[in-house]
């Protein structure tokens, strides 16, 4: 991470003493550096509040030195509805409410983002910040296909700016203990992990061309894809199950639990991917598939199982979203903030309750668990704390999720470069490594 200017003034008054300080003090100085407040608030604009971006809103309020300085919304309604969340969670002055978030980017005295957008505005809003010069917090999962995972990695590296994926999970205190369990031996090798999500969506039905509201800039939100007419069941959310928009399930709620998965495995890129499924629940407009398949071989005998049913909540091992883990001495069951271990006679060994009262619904909220891995967020920038979670690790968990897409549409296994994480030998598999862009909205370094 590049120096902030601020650490920069410091360091030089140290050094010439203009603090006041000895010699010996001012070698003591640099030692407390990490610790040393760079600034006694940070302003950040939280951007896409309709939904998940209202608890990031709840989240940094909750932070002393953190300033909510704007809110953005192309929804007149949400942007209203943040603003007055951000006051009754007892931010002092109302932030300004933007449609456009590029003119927040304008601010220099703006410090980050913090990005709750759809999917295809993940890479292209992010790169947007950091050439502004913004810290990014972004909502899982960062990008729309691999090739913008690629692009944001390489931004990242070259604005050197602090970009922290929200898979809240990996700061969840019991999720942190299971994976020490883990990576620690309690059940031998692990060589086998499997990860599920269920839900009961309803059917989209058949959307019919409509008028666009009046509370919404639907040329803003369309941003960087290419123009298509507004329909009545697009916004807000089932835009997810579109692939012009969207990513679906394994992306959308796969990301968290892939995740796990890989860190519990402690696995990179893998050999193999394939991936089945299908729409089969109801007859609409949904194009992702709402059940799915997606399974990944690795080196070193390693192997990740992905289920998911966005239409079929039946739970597995009494849990409608998790992990387990299957090793030569037993089994790690990890269910949200809590987790079990088995012994291969299936006797419990040992029972980890949540850490916290709160119930965690199964689209990602742990409230009070999250706030942390947005302090983590803050404090890499304030006083140099590691990452829980920086994209460029993070994202080898959205390649999954991606390659099981890129899988299921062209309906075979796909051969990957362990180092590189590429599609081998396969032209038409690569072609949906990428998109096409609105022309002028191509995501740039």
């Amino acid at each position: 991470m590049k120096n902030n200017l601020n650490r920069r003034h410091f360091i030089k008054a140290a050094a010439t003493g203009a603090l006041g300080l000895s010699a010996a003090s001012c070698a003591f100085s640099f030692n407390i550096l990490s610790q040393y407040p760079l600034k006694e608030k940070y302003r950040v604009a939280v951007i896409g509040v309709n939904s998940r971006g209202s608890q990031h809103i709840q989240a940094f309020a909750k932070i002393p030195n953190v300033e909510i300085a704007y809110i953005c919304d192309v929804d007149s309604r949400a942007r209203e509805n943040g603003i007055a969340l951000a006051l009754k969670e007892g931010v002092k002055t109302a932030p300004t409410g933007l449609v456009d978030f590029r003119k927040a980017l304008e601010d220099k005295t703006l410090d980050a983002v913090s990005i709750a957008m759809p999917d295809f505005w993940h890479t292209p809003a992010s790169i947007m910040a950091l050439q502004a010069g913004k810290h990014v917090y972004l909502e899982k999962p960062g990008s729309h296909n691999p090739a913008e995972s690629e692009l944001l990695v390489e931004a990242t590296k070259k604005y050197g700016k602090i970009v922290q994926m929200g898979n809240q999970r990996r700061s969840w205190p019991r999720v942190q203990e299971a994976m020490k369990e883990l990576h620690s031996g309690a059940i031998g090798k692990a060589y086998y992990a499997r990860a599920w999500y269920t839900n009961t969506r309803k059917s989209i039905g058949y959307g019919k061309p409509a008028a666009v509201p009046d509370w919404l800039d639907f040329e803003l939100w369309q941003g960087p894809v290419p123009r298509k007419e507004f329909k009545d069941n697009l916004i807000h959310y089932n835009w997810h199950w579109f692939w012009h928009w969207g990513t679906g399930e394994i992306v959308n709620n796969g990301v968290h639990f892939l995740d796990l998965a890989r860190w519990g495995l402690q696995v990179d890129y893998p050999e193999k991917c394939y991936s089945s499924g299908g729409r089969y629940h109801f007859q609409d407009d949904w194009e992702t598939p709402d059940t799915q398949i997606a399974s990944y071989n690795f080196a070193d005998g390693k192997s990740i199982l992905w289920e998911g049913r966005s239409c079929n909540a039946r739970d597995i091992n009494a849990m409608g979203s998790g992990v387990s883990f299957h090793g030569e001495n037993g089994t790690l069951e990890l269910l949200n903030n809590s987790y079990k271990i088995y012994d291969n006679a299936n006797k419990l060994v040992k029972s980890a309750e949540p850490t916290t009262n709160t119930v965690v619904d199964q689209r990602g909220a742990g409230f009070d668990m999250d706030i942390a891995h947005f302090t983590n967020f803050i404090n890499a920038i304030d006083k140099g704390e590691s990452q829980i979670s920086p994209y460029p690790e993070i994202q080898k968990s959205v390649l999954l999720c991606h390659l099981g897409n890129i899988s299921y549409r062209t309906g075979r296994a796909l051969e990957i470069d362990q180092n590189s994480g590429k599609i081998l030998g396969d032209k038409e598999a690569m072609k949906l490594w990428g998109r096409e862009y609105q022309k002028g909205w191509e995501p740039k370094l």
